[in-house]
């Protein structure tokens, strides 16, 4: 499944023009001030490292589809872009990741504690211009949208805590649908749906069925982080902007490590097992090369690929039936496209 030339560059276009409007609403946010030095800079380092802002996007896309002005929805796209980055200083740190955006992550730069504290600003900051929601969208739909971020904040960490209590526990006896279950909370109600049901619910003012859009956007994040897990496999290092093979090294339950467990022979269960109970620090290149291979000889890599093609196809399904109906427009078109892009980009 490739998308057409013309949707890939809609989508790039879109997530451009989006992106650099989020981004510089964004700017004032994280603007310098004091403790300069030990926190604002920090603050401001992963925002302004760029990314995709398929979120914003998404979120602005949506509100605008439904008949929103770029104003109406800027300020929670902000919020949305302030949060995933104070995630992914976090997530950084839990991880021990080295890399982030193609530069070294912000607890590698400043030391663990600070960059603790440069994530928690990033979170609080991302208070503000939903409470600045009040003077564009008026008290009583300010305080839905509210609503709308505290359950997709919830949901993100409940599904981060899963994740980690596997690492943790090393848990092995894992099944796709664990693993679906995990990304709905941990990844889709961030990336998708929350910006596709705020973004509706901005558009319409609280007059959508919101509830229309939450198949749509789980086919659609789950096919997104199925595809970002292998790309940590398969992705070119420059472009992917992480370290690759990442997700084996921290011992990440991808759905290739769930295929692995479930396909290897029982010694090589017991290996892998053993290997991913001792520290990252412990972990080989040769360990890391082992796994690789072994998902290669058993098809976890295929099978992956599959599911998301799948995952991907629903999510086109499910567009046309909750938005085909609706009147012709580039943001249309955009979502549209999201889920043939979320499974072919490099």
């Amino acid at each position: 499944m490739r998308p057409a030339p013309e949707s890939a560059a809609l989508v790039r276009d879109v997530l451009a023009d989006y992106g650099m409007a989020t981004r510089n609403a964004l700017a004032r946010y994280v603007a310098a001030g004091e403790p300069r030095r030990h926190l604002y800079d920090l603050a401001a380092d992963y925002p302004l490292r760029g990314g995709r802002s398929l979120r914003a996007s998404l979120c602005i896309a949506m509100a605008r589809l439904f008949g929103a002005t770029l104003d109406n929805a800027i300020n929670s796209a902000v919020s949305l872009e302030l949060l995933h980055n104070a995630f992914l200083v976090h997530d950084d740190i839990e991880d021990e990741s080295d890399e982030r955006r193609g530069r070294p992550t912000l607890h590698q730069l400043h030391g663990v504690p600070l960059a603790i504290n440069a994530g928690d600003a990033l979170a609080v900051m991302s208070l503000r211009p939903l409470m600045e929601n009040r003077r564009t969208l008026g008290p009583a739909l300010a305080l839905r949208i509210l609503e709308e971020a505290e359950r997709m904040a919830r949901e993100s960490v409940e599904g981060q805590a899963i994740e980690l209590g596997w690492r943790r526990d090393n848990v092995v006896d894992l099944t796709d649908r664990h693993y679906l279950h995990m990304i709905l909370k941990k990844t889709c109600w961030y990336t998708t749906i929350y910006p596709c049901r705020v973004g509706a619910l901005i558009g319409s003012l609280d007059r959508a069925d919101l509830d229309c859009y939450l198949r749509f956007a789980f086919f659609l994040g789950a096919a997104f982080q199925i595809e970002d897990d292998l790309l940590n496999l398969t992705g070119d290092s420059v472009r992917y902007g992480k370290e690759i093979n990442g997700d084996i090294l921290e011992g990440k339950r991808t759905l290739m490590m769930i295929q692995l467990f479930q396909r290897a022979r029982p010694p090589e269960t017991r290996k892998l097992k053993e290997l991913l109970a001792r520290h990252r620090s412990t972990r080989t290149p040769q360990d890391v090369a082992w796994v690789r291979g072994r998902m290669e000889a058993y098809g976890c890599i295929q099978h992956a690929t599959r599911v998301a093609h799948g995952l991907a196809g629903a999510a086109q399904h499910e567009f046309e039936q909750c938005l085909g109906a609706r009147p012709e427009s580039r943001d249309l078109a955009f979502v549209r496209a999201l889920p043939t892009w979320v499974i072919a980009r490099a």
